[in-house]
């Protein structure tokens, strides 16, 4: 099993060999980067490039550990009891699966894809080492032990919200997804958008990276967000020269909705056009 990227996915060379490192000591494989940089996707694009079934574990705020394992609705056989309905003479009825419990059981090896774990709470990551080392757990109300008959490929993301527990990554193989430079992120624009014309493509990518390096910028685009920009200016046919324009009054890029997310960024780049009205003057 190895990953060299797809034909929809841009795999520089350090990522391909994180990934075929991590299948190969069967170690999780914890990647970090920027919002929007892929780390998601990259998960999808491993099974889809190992033909292997896809589980997917989005961690929120309020995730704990157990819920990966299984939960047990105590309630609703409770009710059932009382409705006198037969279900409740076996437990297992009431025991739903986690996504660890699929992925161990899963009849051929899958891709399983840990999505932003820096959201839960901090012992969320320690509680999952037992699992994690061993592939298997004790399901207590029916007895049985659960384990992995090979190892998930596993993937985790994490946005650097907070740190993760030393005992935790000492298990991982770690990867640090850097924010594409300019040739790399041609390759991406070209995937996505085959036919786009190479000069709206080359002025699109030179304003993105030049409102990535502003000073004071609060929030930098993200490779996502240049997408859904480049997608916004094909489709309401925004010719180069647009972008070229260089009128202070029109330093806001076209739709800059897609790309300035927070009301501090778009105030930053109006005090900007201001000033440059006023040196132009």
């Amino acid at each position: 099993m190895r990953f060299a990227g797809t034909e929809n996915y841009v795999a520089t060379e350090d990522l391909t060999v994180a990934v075929n490192a991590a299948i190969r000591l069967e170690r999780p494989l914890l990647v970090k980067g920027e919002p929007g940089t892929g780390k998601t996707v990259l998960a999808e694009e491993v099974a889809a490039a190992l033909g292997a079934q896809l589980i997917t574990w989005h961690i929120k705020s309020t995730t704990k550990a157990q819920q990966g394992l299984y939960e047990y609705d105590a309630v609703s056989r409770l009710r059932d009891s009382q409705l006198g309905d037969p279900r409740v003479s076996e437990i297992g009825n009431y025991i739903k699966r986690g996504k660890l419990w699929e992925a161990f059981v899963a009849p051929v090896r899958p891709v399983l894809l840990i999505d932003e774990i820096d959201k839960a709470d901090i012992e969320f990551p320690n509680d999952l080492l037992l699992e994690l080392d061993r592939m298997e757990f004790h399901v207590y109300e029916t007895a049985e032990t659960i384990k992995a008959a090979r190892r998930p490929v596993m993937i985790i993301t994490s946005n650097n919200e907070k740190e993760l527990p030393d005992a935790f990554l000492r298990r991982c193989f770690f990867h640090y997804i850097r924010f594409p430079d300019a040739e790399t992120m041609q390759a991406i624009v070209e995937v996505h958008f085959p036919g786009i014309k190479k000069r709206l493509m080359e002025e699109a990518l030179r304003l993105f990276f030049e409102v990535r390096e502003v000073p004071g910028i609060k929030k930098k685009p993200s490779t996502s967000e240049l997408l859904d920009w480049l997608k916004l200016l094909v489709a309401e046919d925004i010719g180069p020269e647009v972008l070229r324009e260089r009128d202070p009054r029109k330093l806001i890029p076209p739709l800059h909705g897609a790309l300035l997310k927070n009301e501090q960024d778009v105030s930053l780049f109006e005090k900007l056009a201001f000033m440059a009205r006023r040196e132009s003057r």
